[in-house]
């Protein structure tokens, strides 16, 4: 970890992989993956012909470089089921360079509720 990254990253996420389904079309998730970031949250409206719609984005900014799309993600450290503490799914995955020392790029793991 960088020490920037040390210095930034200090709050827990858990992150879940979906393995598949059971023999009753249930999902079923990987074991529990903790590991540092910093999180925050982006809150959006708009107005349609319809109606109004806002949207809720939780943002994880972290140098954990396994989280792929479709993952779930939930801020502190959690055991159990994703669905069960209110995971939310990654939608989407922002690389970046690790500027000033070239050790680990920086990730952005975006939700979308």
């Amino acid at each position: 970890m960088s020490s920037i990254a040390n210095w930034a990253y200090t709050s827990w996420a858990t992150l879940w992989r979906p393995n598949g389904k059971d023999k009753y079309g249930k999902v079923t998730f990987s074991e529990p993956v903790h590991f540092l970031c910093g999180y925050g949250s982006e809150l959006k409206s708009g107005k349609l012909d319809i109606g109004s719609e806002i949207t809720i984005k939780l943002v994880f900014w972290t140098e954990y470089a396994d989280a792929k799309k479709g993952d779930f993600i939930a801020i502190g450290k959690h055991s159990g089921d994703p669905l069960s503490v209110g995971a939310d799914e990654i939608k989407f995955i922002k690389r970046d360079e690790d500027l000033f020392e070239h050790i680990a790029d920086d990730y952005t793991l975006i939700t979308a509720v």
